[in-house]
């Protein structure tokens, strides 16, 4: 008995380890979908371990098939892409105040951006909301 459990202590004990990779050349600014990645079983520096941090999120830079994804590749999608009109939201004081702008930047919800004022031609910066408008000065 006491050979038995000798034996399986001296086994070498395998570690079974997932990465996630790339199922396709995923080019740069691709929102990542359940058909965009796969788990495999395989351990690979700094590569996700998990499917559910990389769904929804938008690949900073080239990641080509069989590659691994890695945390640093991907980041929150933009709701804001460069040069696309948008409405500028000013509240103060019980006061709202509506422009239309044009986004010099691109960003996703919560990234402060530099936007145009149609109107008056000035450069203004805010932070990117839910919906996808700047919000230009104190939130209510």
């Amino acid at each position: 008995m006491l050979r038995a459990v000798i034996l399986v202590l001296a086994m070498p004990i395998s570690a079974s380890a997932e990465s996630l990779v790339a199922l396709r050349t995923l080019p740069a600014r691709t929102v990542i979908t359940e058909a965009d990645v796969a788990l495999v079983d395989a351990k690979i520096d700094g590569a996700l371990t998990a499917l559910t941090p990389a769904l929804g999120q938008e690949v900073k830079i080239t990641v080509y098939a069989g590659r691994p994804l890695r945390a640093a590749d991907i980041g929150p999608a933009a709701l804001i892409d460069r040069n696309q009109t948008v409405q500028l939201v000013y509240h103060m004081a019980g006061l709202t105040i509506l422009a239309e702008g044009r986004a010099l930047e691109r960003g996703p919800e919560g990234a402060v951006i530099r936007a145009m004022n149609i109107a008056s031609k000035t450069t203004i910066s805010g932070r990117v909301d839910a919906l996808g408008r700047l919000i230009v000065g104190a939130a209510p």
